[in-house]
């Protein structure tokens, strides 16, 4: 049964984006390098989150029940803006390697559209997102244990495969939209991305609260929106 759940919800939160790859990544070598870099930017933007809140967690009181929300609400909000900066960071890198490739090209134009890295940068962005939710819990799905057994819910596993699914896709489609305002100078697009990232965010994060104040919340749990 274990060994069911583990595979079902590794599909569920993994298939599409994997299926995403194989046909529309996959067989073009610089778009695999670029859902590559775009996964290692947001590795980053995880590395210095996790930074600053196991500096803030060591700085403060966690018996204080009222700082530990005022931490978690800071780390999470952080983290996500973080996130968009990076996300910035990676869209005047990739401007600045396609305006290179259009120049060395004979016809000057460049082999990969803005639009096209953008998909492919937020794929990598959502990929990397997700491994980092999802893969501690298919390792718990393994057993030993029974969801539910202490009157918890039992659709725990598959409501955290289809957040993964959720949050892989948002953030395609953030980086597509993200460097569209971007491309276009379109600052309430920009805004606007922003804005949906925090409120997924915020809403995780509430749902994280009960487990910070036991003291079982994780760095990469805080930051994985």
């Amino acid at each position: 049964m274990t060994l069911a759940v583990f595979f079902g919800c590794a599909f569920i939160a993994f298939g599409p984006a994997f299926s995403l790859f194989i046909f529309t990544v996959a067989k073009d070598p610089l778009r695999v390098i670029i859902l590559i870099a775009g996964a290692f930017f947001w590795l980053l933007s995880l590395l210095l989150s996790s930074l600053v809140w196991f500096i803030s967690v060591k700085a403060s009181n966690s018996s204080d029940p009222a700082l530990s929300r005022g931490l978690l609400i800071f780390g999470v909000f952080f983290s996500v803006l973080l996130q968009e900066v990076f996300r910035y960071a990676y869209y005047r890198l990739l401007r600045k390697a396609n305006e290179g490739l259009a120049a060395i090209s004979e016809d000057d134009t460049s082999s990969i559209s803005v639009r096209q890295m953008a998909y492919v940068a937020g794929l990598g962005f959502g990929i990397m997102s997700g491994a980092f939710s999802m893969i501690n819990i298919l390792s718990d799905s393994l057993g030993p244990g029974t969801i539910g057994i202490f009157g918890d819910s039992q659709f725990y596993f598959i409501t955290a495969a289809l957040m993964t699914l959720a949050l892989t896709l948002l953030h395609t489609f953030w980086g597509v939209v993200f460097f569209d305002g971007c491309e276009k100078s379109r600052l309430w697009v920009v805004a606007v991305v922003v804005s949906m990232h925090l409120l997924v965010a915020g809403l995780a994060g509430k749902q994280l609260r009960k487990r910070l104040l036991h003291k079982t919340l994780s760095a990469p749990s805080l930051v994985r929106t």
